[in-house]
Parts: structure tokens; sequence; C-alpha cells
């Protein structure tokens, strides 16, 4: 029979309580489960509406880009890649980007891990499963696509700075205008921007497997760049998960008429 493994491994000390601390531990995962369970159902009820997502010219992040014959006009920046055959709305095509990115970042796996799987919860804190496997397994061995999802995710910043871009058009088309959506948007696509460099499978890539930094001094100094933003990696984490979903937000209520959106110029 295999020796037990995690809290039950004989080489941990025997302490039958769950916790020695006496401090509120549980308040730190149980706020952020909340977070992001909020988050999880915000975004699956707005990605399966499928209306209010387009406010000319402003496209909302959640279905940006729109590419199939359900959206609507105006909407299409890049045109139309999918046809009637598509039976969800169209953000189910694209959300599944930022989404693998989110789910496999080494930040995000520390707070689901600690706040929804207990696993654990915090530091000096027995955790409730019984075996440790790690990441070797279904369906937490699909973690090792998140240096591929970096590389969608870096192609889809450069979608949403083209909707900013757009944004500075008037409901008219007309260039050289900006209203409170169009700075909403560009503060969106830079949190994005800045979330996707400074996660730690950039950094590496940038400067990871360099033995002498001597001899690459245009990737050292990249790599010094991207490591300042890297420790800042879990703010830009949370500050861009919120952004995105009031930019989502605020251009649901200006699509539904429920808000206007003020002009500066």
């Amino acid at each position: 029979m295999a020796a037990p493994t995690g809290i039950k491994s004989p080489t941990r000390a025997r302490i039958a309580a769950r916790t020695l601390r006496t401090d509120r531990w549980w308040l730190y995962p149980t706020f952020t489960a909340l977070v992001l369970l909020a988050f999880v159902v915000y975004a699956t009820y707005r990605a399966f509406v499928g209306e209010y997502y387009f406010a000319e010219p402003y496209l909302t992040p959640f279905y940006s880009p729109c590419v199939t014959t359900e959206c609507v006009d105006g909407s299409r920046h890049l045109g139309t890649w999918v046809g009637d055959w598509w039976p969800f709305s169209p953000a189910v095509l694209i959300l599944v980007i930022p989404l693998s990115l989110r789910l496999t970042c080494y930040y995000y796996r520390k707070a689901y891990y600690r706040s929804i799987w207990m696993s654990p919860p915090a530091c000096a804190v027995g955790e409730p499963h019984r075996r440790y496997t790690g990441e070797t397994r279904f369906p937490l061995i699909l973690q090792n696509i998140h240096r591929y999802a970096l590389y969608l995710a870096l192609a889809y910043n450069v979608l949403l700075t083209y909707d900013a871009v757009m944004a500075f058009k008037s409901p008219e088309g007309e260039w050289g205008h900006m209203g409170l959506g169009t700075l909403i948007l560009v503060v969106n696509a830079v949190l994005l921007a800045l979330y996707s460099l400074s996660c730690h499978s950039c950094r590496h890539i940038i400067g990871g497997r360099l033995r002498n930094f001597s001899k690459h001094p245009v990737r050292y100094r990249l790599w010094g760049g991207v490591s300042v933003l890297n420790g800042r990696h879990a703010q830009l984490a949370w500050a861009s998960l919120v952004w995105v979903a009031f930019t989502d937000f605020y251009i649901w209520m200006v699509a539904s008429g429920t808000w206007s959106d003020p002009r500066f110029f």
C-alpha cells in the first residue's frame, strides 16, 4: 500500500487540529471565491443572452471580435467568419481565449485552488483532500497549455486595442470624437495588455532561458520591464477582471438605453 501524501504524510508533524492559526484566515479565500463566482455567473449570463453588446461605436470585449451572422449591424469590425450554422451566442466563440489564460494563469491557480478547491485554503491550514496528485491528471494536466493560451491572449489584446481605437468615432461614424465609453475601452485594453505582459510565462519567454544577459541586451531590457510588471501580476489580474466586467456592463446599459454616453468632443 502506498504511503499517504500531503498532510497525511509520515514526514509531517502529527497535529490533530486542522490548524493552530487563531486569525481570520478564512476571510481571504471566502472573499476570493465570492468574487470569482460572481464574475463567472455574470460572464456566463452575458455570453448567452446575445443582446445589448454593441452601442455605436462601442463593442463589449465579451463579444469582440463579433464574427457571426448573428452579430448586429456595425459590430462586425473584422467581417463575418462564421455562418448560420453556429447555434450559440457570438460570445461563446470568443470567451474561450481569455478564459483559457485566466484558468491556467499561475496567480489564478493559487486563487481558485485555495478558495474553491481548498487545496490548501491558507498557509498552515490542513486541506480536506486525502491525496495530492498535483497537476499530473485530468483535468489539471490541461494547465500545461498556459503558454499557448498566452499567445492567443496577446493576439486578443491587439483586437481589444483595435476596438479602443474604433471607439474614437462618433455614433455617426466620424473620426476624432470621444465619449466616456471611449475612455472605458482604452483603460480596458491597457489593463488586459498589462495583465498578459505581466504573466510569468511571458517573463520566461522573453528572458527565462538566457544564460548570458550581456549577449542579449535588448531581451535583457525587455525582461527587466516585464519583471517589474510581474511583481504586480496579482493586482493587474484583479483590476483587469473587474474592469472588463464593468466595461461590458457599461456598454450593456448604453445599448439598452438605460444610460446615455457622455460625449467629451
